[in-house]
């Protein structure tokens, strides 16, 4: 638990910045976490808790202590006496995409859709991730947090944790106050696959997957699919989806689609949802490359949604490119982007 000074965050961002943090330390436990919360230097400074580093964009040096989640730990709690689900707990420090692979190799299914996300268990609660028809949410069970300010451990069930699109009171009302140490899922014994969004079934097809695909294929068909669209962060610096998708009304959405037929829309609850990534492609965004030498960066020329640093660039020059995106989205189809990534 040693408590280090002016340590730089480039290897614990997926952008690759190369910003600092006044402290920084390490925890693998919760006993651990509220022992590091105790020291003065930790009481008084702003707190960041770091996970995997992969929906965050730094525009500066870090001034406070950063405090990054190492909890392992993976475990079948209990199973249903039908033996139609079972509890899955997960520590936050593991990664999301190590969980998906344990519960596939335990023969569960339920987040098969979200594989390969990148990240830390303990980050997804926080904005309910999701990909390719499915969120967290869908098979959610409870979380453990730890208090920041006391150091109280809390449970919180899916209604306390108040999940929306890419939401949850963590974002909001308890922002900075409790930190993720472990999240349990009630996942399925017998496979429920879900390929009705994207290209999950064209990619199955593809792979000569016919009749009723297994919880394994999905996974394999979505891991595809993410490579080939999505760059790798060891290779470029970048956060995935660095926009959400826009929910527009239906009457807006009648409108847009009148002008552009082409465009796509999934029906939602009081509205339609619209792919970020299609309006910053067709206004032209796609591709872009900005700076020179090693401080280039821009739109990821596969897939417009994804920003991306391909050396040096600062996290300020992102940052004023996404800007610039939002203005040119809203100038072309009254349509306002919001960033799913968390800007610092």
């Amino acid at each position: 638990m040693l408590l280090e000074e002016n340590v730089s965050l480039r290897p614990y961002n997926t952008f690759g910045l190369d910003v600092k943090a006044r402290y920084f330390a390490r925890f693998a436990s919760a006993d651990e976490l509220r022992e590091l919360l105790k020291l003065p230097q930790v009481q008084a400074a702003d707190k960041l808790i770091l996970g995997g580093g992969s929906n965050l964009l730094f525009t500066r040096d870090f001034d406070g202590v950063v405090l990054k989640n190492e909890i392992r730990g993976l475990e079948i709690m209990s199973e249903d006496a039908d033996d139609s689900t079972a509890l899955v707990r997960a520590g936050a420090g593991e990664s999301w995409h190590g969980l998906v692979e344990y519960s596939l190799d335990q023969q569960l299914s339920g987040i098969e859709n979200l594989s390969l996300i990148p990240g830390t268990v303990g980050a997804a609660p926080l904005q309910n991730i999701g990909a390719y028809g499915a969120e967290l949410r869908d098979t959610f069970d409870h979380l453990e947090a730890v208090e920041m300010g006391t150091g109280a451990l809390r449970v919180f069930t899916a209604g306390e944790c108040g999940f929306g699109y890419r939401e949850s009171v963590f974002k909001n009302t308890l922002k900075n106050q409790f930190v993720v140490t472990a999240v349990v899922l009630r996942l399925h014994r017998q496979a429920r696959p879900n390929v009705r969004y994207g290209a999950i079934a064209e990619t199955l097809a593809e792979m000569g997957i016919e009749g009723e695909p297994t919880p394994h294929d999905v996974s394999r068909a979505v891991v595809h699919i993410r490579r080939s669209k999505l760059p790798d962060p060891a290779e470029i610096g970048n956060a995935g989806s660095f926009f959400k998708n826009p929910e527009v009304s239906q009457a807006k959405f009648d409108q847009l689609k009148s002008q552009y037929p082409d465009l796509p829309g999934y029906p939602v609850p009081g509205g339609v949802k619209v792919p970020a990534g299609w309006l910053i492609e067709r206004a032209g965004w796609k591709g872009l490359r900005r700076g020179a030498g090693a401080g280039t960066h821009g739109v990821h020329a596969r897939q417009a949604l994804v920003l991306v640093n391909h050396g040096g660039a600062t996290g300020a020059e992102v940052r004023a490119l996404a800007e610039e995106i939002i203005a040119s989205v809203r100038e072309q189809f009254a349509v306002e982007l919001h960033p799913e990534v968390n800007i610092l």
